[in-house]
């Protein structure tokens, strides 16, 4: 993965807080099942400092490590309302918008030649 990505490198604020928060929220639930960062790692197939690097946030973590932690410790069902198109009020704003003028202009195609 190339690390010159400047999204790696300098993400949006309110991005890395997001990750950084997320990172930490998965710490907190290792640490009170009492799992190691070793036993995390065997669990997903992945290498210690990868959990790590997801506990302190980084941002060129995969999603799919981020994933895999919720899944083991029986988060992943929370996720599945994340970006959900039922809860995007903007996109819902701007579909409406899109079928109202399309509505529009298909009555104004319209004769009334019969």
């Amino acid at each position: 993965m190339p690390q010159n990505n400047q999204l790696f490198q300098a993400p949006p604020y309110a991005v890395e807080r997001a990750i950084k928060r997320i990172g930490a929220n998965l710490r907190v639930a290792r640490k009170r099942r009492k799992l190691s960062i070793a036993q995390v790692a065997e669990k997903i197939g992945a290498g210690v400092r990868v959990i790590s690097d997801a506990e302190r946030g980084k941002p060129s973590t995969a999603i799919s490590v981020y994933m895999a932690l919720l899944w083991v410790y029986d988060l992943l069902g929370d996720v599945s309302d994340v970006a959900s198109p039922l809860k995007d009020s903007e996109g819902l704003r701007l579909a409406a918008l899109r079928e109202a003028r399309g509505s529009r202009s298909l009555k104004a195609d319209m004769d009334n030649d019969f």
